[in-house]
């Protein structure tokens, strides 16, 4: 057993990580629920609530990085059976992607980080704050900014060290595939803390359009959420993980990424630049008639 398991493998994270585990001559199962197949990777089907598409999954892994089930309020109800499963068909390693605003034994995925040390030997849990393709992918803010030029939070003038997801996958890398695992739980940010109002201006300057930061209450906030039919238990989540923010709960940088993967996280500045000029260069390289 040698390979490396990918859940939730056409998402933000999960991509890159597939990605630039591949570049590294791993050998990787990517899994989605459509088994959609990815460069370099074995594709395979996998439905965090359909048990049966598990052990095929499983089958050949020695690590696994976990992405939990999205818009679950109680996602340690499906991922603990499965953990136990993968342990019994022999991984020996385990890294979470969790949440930067979820401390161990938390709500939500937290159960999970709590439980994860004493199924593993060898595990990490990676604790992100916000990423920085909220704002350039296919995140309820980058759609409010192509569509309304506004970015919407009920997070007041809080700040946030917003990080690449890229650097994300470059540290997930690390924790699956360095000889000694982390056994830690990582923090990981970019290299400054940053307010809406500043992800704004970086905005508008970047791309040359304006676009504005409206602030609403935390009732107006969720009621968005649900309104864009998430359920209301994790769009109070949600939107509370925004009046945290608000509060000053956020507003922190660590050395994490430059710590675990040898180079310093990338700024919003960068990303965004990076990301405009790559949709740029798929623009012009698409095919024509």
């Amino acid at each position: 057993m040698s390979g490396t398991l990918v859940l939730g493998a056409t998402g933000t994270t999960g991509s890159r990580t597939v990605a630039q585990l591949v570049a590294a001559g791993q050998r990787v199962r990517a899994a989605s629920r459509r088994a959609t197949r990815l460069p370099g990777a074995e594709a395979v089907r996998f439905d965090w609530y359909d048990p049966a598409t598990h052990a095929d999954a499983l089958a050949g892994a020695a690590r696994v990085h976990l992405v939990p089930p999205v818009g679950d309020p109680d996602p340690a109800a499906v991922m603990l059976p499965f953990l136990r499963r993968a342990g019994a068909a022999g991984v020996q390693r385990a890294v979470l992607l969790s949440s930067s605003a979820i401390p161990e034994g938390g709500p939500g995925v937290g159960a999970v980080h709590e439980a994860l040390p004493g199924l593993f030997d060898q595990w990490a849990v990676l604790r992100p704050s916000w990423f920085m393709q909220n704002f350039t992918g296919t995140h309820a803010h980058a759609r409010s900014i192509r569509e309304e030029g506004a970015i919407l939070t009920a997070a007041g003038t809080g700040r946030v060290g917003f990080v690449d997801a890229d650097d994300i996958a470059a540290v997930a890398v690390r924790a699956l595939t360095d000889d000694r695992a982390p056994n830690s739980a990582p923090v990981l940010t970019g290299p400054e803390a940053l307010g809406y109002d500043d992800i704004a201006a970086v905005l508008t300057e970047v791309t040359g359009r304006p676009v504005v930061h409206r602030q609403l209450t935390y009732e107006q906030m969720r009621d968005r959420l649900v309104a864009a039919q998430l359920p209301l238990e994790f769009a109070a989540m949600l939107a509370g993980m925004d009046r945290a923010i608000a509060e000053g709960a956020e507003d922190r940088t660590t050395d994490a990424v430059q710590r675990l993967t040898g180079r310093p996280p990338h700024s919003f500045r960068a990303v965004v630049e990076r990301e405009l000029k790559s949709r740029q260069s798929s623009a012009d390289t698409g095919p024509t008639r």
